[in-house]
């Protein structure tokens, strides 16, 4: 089947998509792409289609990385970079791509389980900072007329808590050691600041879009109670970092968030939500919701992006389009990635029906 990715001749708007996000413009030829990440072993094959060479040398991989998204039809380039948190968690064989491995939270004890593994651990410095931020600052240096860099830190505040703690640890220690909670959500939440306060001096950012994993398929992860006491705060202080700057925070957040989502809107100040899942709401359902107050973003199932075939994904992606784009504030791309195990055929085949 022919496609219209990847384009030949691409011709990004970001003022249009960032204008149609935050609903001031409406949407009219087709809504604007979206997608959050996009697995390398995608990437690769879709430099190769186009003729390029795909290289593991810094610059000439960054410079894939951009070609990658500009030749899809982005109006952007969203890339993220870890401090360099050390965390805890299994390592196991990747069994859709060889030679590369999949890491799993730990459900028990993490690397920080007392005080003194507090003090032992070796916590981000500012160079590490500066250092990571080379990368996003080649980007912002090197995109395409009309494109934007939307960037965050890779791994959000909770995230980054238990995988340190350890799930299982964390629970615990929420109700048996609060003070070791709270101090390590403090030093996280403190580094992460010092990021995203670098960050949004990037001249060709145009919008902060973290990911923050806070829950599970029936609730969140932690009880509300906790988030809005260690986590939500931090995203709060992030969001307003990115306002003061003129810019616009995105947040993915997996799983059933749905109780904490007044405050993610209301005081947060999150202005877009990404990461929907049919078994927990639809983008569809969550717009009639909350598509007054806030950008939806993706929403094509990523179990539809997977299993059904291609015209099963157009009929899907064109009946999200159809529902989500009168309503405006809507952006298409997946529920939540582009992993391996998605055909690449499906991929484009919910690219090319929004570019229709």
């Amino acid at each position: 089947m022919n496609y219209k990715v990847p384009l030949k001749n691409p011709s990004p708007d970001i003022t249009n998509a960032i204008k149609i996000i935050m609903g001031e413009s409406p949407i009219k030829n087709h809504p604007p792409l979206v997608e959050y990440l996009i697995d390398p072993v995608h990437m690769k094959r879709i430099i190769e289609m186009i003729g390029e060479n795909w290289s593991d040398e810094r610059t000439k991989s960054l410079d894939n990385y951009i070609e990658c998204w500009y030749r899809l039809g982005y109006d952007y380039v969203r890339i993220e970079r870890d401090a360099g948190f050390a965390t805890g968690g299994k390592e196991v064989a990747d069994t859709t791509v060889k030679e590369r491995t999949r890491k799993w939270v730990t459900m028990k004890s993490g690397i920080i389980n007392t005080w003194d593994d507090f003090e032992r651990y070796p916590w981000p410095e500012k160079e590490d900072i500066d250092r990571v931020l080379e990368d996003i600052m080649y980007i912002n240096n090197h995109l395409p007329e009309g494109m934007g860099l939307i960037a965050s830190h890779g791994g959000g505040i909770y995230e980054r808590l238990s995988q340190i703690m350890g799930y299982g640890n964390l629970c615990v220690s929420l109700y048996e050691n609060p003070e070791l909670v709270e101090a390590v959500t403090k030093k996280i939440g403190t580094i992460m600041e010092n990021f995203y306060n670098k960050l949004v001096q990037f001249e060709h950012l145009v919008a902060v879009w973290p990911g923050d994993d806070m829950g599970y398929k029936t609730a969140t992860l932690i009880s509300p109670h906790h988030l809005r006491k260690y986590v939500l705060p931090w995203h709060k202080r992030f969001a307003h970092i990115a306002h003061q700057a003129g810019k616009p925070y995105f947040l993915h957040s997996c799983g059933n968030v749905l109780e904490i989502m007044n405050d993610l809107i209301e005081d947060i100040g999150m202005d877009a939500k990404h990461s929907f899942e049919d078994g927990i709401i639809s983008i569809i359902e969550f717009q009639k919701i909350y598509g007054k107050r806030i950008g939806v973003l993706g929403g094509v199932d990523v179990d539809v992006l997977a299993r059904q075939d291609e015209d099963g994904v157009r009929r899907y992606t064109r009946k999200i389009i159809e529902e989500c784009a009168p309503c405006g504030r809507f952006a298409v791309g997946s529920g939540n990635s582009i992993p391996t195990y998605i055909p690449l055929e499906n991929y484009f085949a919910m690219l090319d029906e929004t570019l229709k």
